[in-house]
């Protein structure tokens, strides 16, 4: 049996590397804005995941968060710095799963800088709430499923090849090495 991809016309596969990697993963978050954080990812367990927001992804595709201190999150990171990130950023297209690995810091200079007045509703006290830490994921490896022409394109294709019976898939996935 034939798979959907070998169906395709045209190239839906491309695995990014360093600069190109780093760069869709900051695209693919920053359509997220927040992600699922997976920890306590042993084999043949299930895995804890929560929300969080993405307060930024930066030029070495470090994903940064802030976090309570006393939360489930900090606890299982100190246990296990291994985490699994997963991403949505719409319903077609955007997706990202990142593996890597967590630190968790009380950087006062890194917690000011991601900042927003947002935070207040889980940090009460502001930038200087004593509960308040930053947790940095590094990524190993991740793989990502996005649209090649965006979603408009993609619908449209979507149509025609459903009105003529082929494959007119505008999908593009990969593996990302950061």
């Amino acid at each position: 049996m034939n798979s959907i991809d070998q169906q395709q016309p045209e190239k839906n596969r491309e695995d990014l590397q360093n600069r190109e990697a780093v760069e869709k993963l900051k695209e693919l978050a920053g359509h997220s804005k927040t992600c699922f954080l997976c920890a306590d990812i042993k084999t043949g367990k299930p895995f804890s995941a929560r929300p969080m927001a993405i307060q930024e992804v930066d030029d070495q595709g470090n994903v940064w968060f802030l976090s309570a201190s006393d939360s489930h999150q900090n606890q299982q990171i100190s246990a296990d710095p291994h985490v699994q990130l997963l991403f949505q950023g719409s319903d077609y297209s955007d997706f990202l799963s990142l593996y890597g690995t967590a630190d968790i810091s009380r950087d006062k200079e890194k917690i000011k800088h991601l900042w927003s007045p947002f935070a207040k509703n889980w940090f009460t006290e502001g930038e200087d709430d004593p509960r308040i830490t930053v947790v940095k994921v590094a990524p190993l490896e991740g793989y990502y499923w996005d649209t090649k022409h965006g979603s408009i394109v993609s619908f449209a294709k979507s149509i025609v090849g459903a009105v003529i019976g082929e494959t007119h898939d505008d999908s593009i996935q990969g593996s990302l090495k950061v």
